[in-house]
């Protein structure tokens, strides 16, 4: 099964239009979320995330989020996904050969069908031996809205979250196994992530992309409402202890920051300046230690080049104390995948 086939693929002659060395190389980073695919004319795989890890920024470890890829051919159904994860652990061992200091994988986050209910028990199991160490947990992807010029659904409908009870015995049963749920979904759907994570204290939610605030469709210039709803959703979201945060994902064409569009590729200060104010707002409500950067490659390499990505990042944190950015960049991620950066050898 391969990626979706409605991502956007990135230009490799128009990212070329601009260079940046990176800034502070020297500022250990975990990459809190990635994916590794194989599209029709582009593949994503261990070689070409290792040729954006060697573009100077200090890419210590990486998380591999799941994107409906690379499941078994045949089998249960339910255990198909698990074909993901084999393949993940497969490519970290493949990237290790080459001798980089860098953990790709050090920590994958598959799919499950939580429609499963107490059912996903065995799935899970099954991730867990695929990924030899390195499985923790799984994403759900419920993204739904009812204009189609925002997204078509993936695994969503509207109230998916809050009304469906297998779902959310299936949320308890990755706490009690020590795992967690990523969530990606929509600013219009948060009150629904925080229904669940109150009906799920036990375990731990990880946020993508800063939780999805639009700009398309019917949000299209409308970034000052969205701004302010989106706020007060993830204030709420702050509140419940059990939710961690992944900062980024911005670049994706939904978002509505247009970088995409643009004849040449956008400094990594001008990206930074535009999303600026949505991090301020997580780190505040948040915390650093409960927010992570990601780089959500190859998905944002529609925006912008892998260096720029994180000098804008770099950039947007200039304010934050050198502990906080600790737990921004490293830290956080690697505490809440239980990534051991001690195993890093010597450079």
């Amino acid at each position: 099964m391969a990626a979706h086939a409605s991502i956007a693929l990135p230009r490799a002659d128009w990212l070329a239009l601009h260079h940046e060395d990176a800034i502070e190389p020297d500022l250990p980073i975990v990459d809190a979320h990635h994916h590794l695919w194989v599209l029709p004319g582009a593949s994503y795989l261990q070689a070409d995330l290792g040729q954006d890890l060697r573009t100077g920024h200090d890419i210590r470890a990486t998380v591999f989020v799941d994107c409906h890829s690379h499941y078994l051919a045949d089998g249960p159904e339910a255990l198909r996904p698990v074909g993901e994860t084999a393949f993940a652990a497969a490519q970290a061992l493949a990237f290790a050969q080459t001798g980089s200091r860098t953990q790709i994988c050090a920590a994958i986050v598959g799919w499950a069908d939580l429609a499963l209910g107490d059912g996903i028990e065995p799935v899970l199991e099954r991730h867990i031996e695929a990924g030899q160490g390195r499985f923790r947990g799984i994403r759900a992807r419920p993204t739904w809205h009812r204009d189609p010029a925002v997204h078509p659904a993936t695994e969503g409908r509207e109230g998916i979250l809050r009304d469906d009870t297998a779902r959310q015995e299936a949320t308890r049963r990755l706490g009690a196994m020590g795992l967690s749920l990523d969530l990606w979904v929509y600013h219009t759907q948060l009150p629904d992530v925080a229904f669940l994570a109150d009906q799920c204290p036990d375990t731990p939610m990880v946020l993508n992309h800063c939780g999805g605030p639009l700009g398309i469709g019917p949000y299209a210039g409308q970034r000052a409402q969205v701004f302010d709803a989106w706020r007060g959703h993830i204030r709420a979201l702050a509140q419940r202890p059990n939710l961690r945060l992944k900062l980024g994902g911005l670049a994706m064409h939904r978002m509505g920051f247009g970088l995409d569009l643009a004849d040449r590729p956008a400094l990594s200060e001008v990206i930074a300046n535009a999303w600026s104010p949505y991090f301020e707002v997580c780190i505040e409500a948040f915390g650093a230690d409960r927010c992570m950067f990601e780089s959500n490659f190859p998905v944002d390499k529609v925006g912008c080049s892998y260096p720029v990505l994180w000098n804008a990042f770099k950039h947007a944190t200039k304010a934050c104390s050198p502990s906080e950015r600790t737990q921004l960049f490293s830290g956080t991620a690697a505490r809440t995948y239980g990534i051991d950066l001690s195993l890093q050898p010597a450079s």
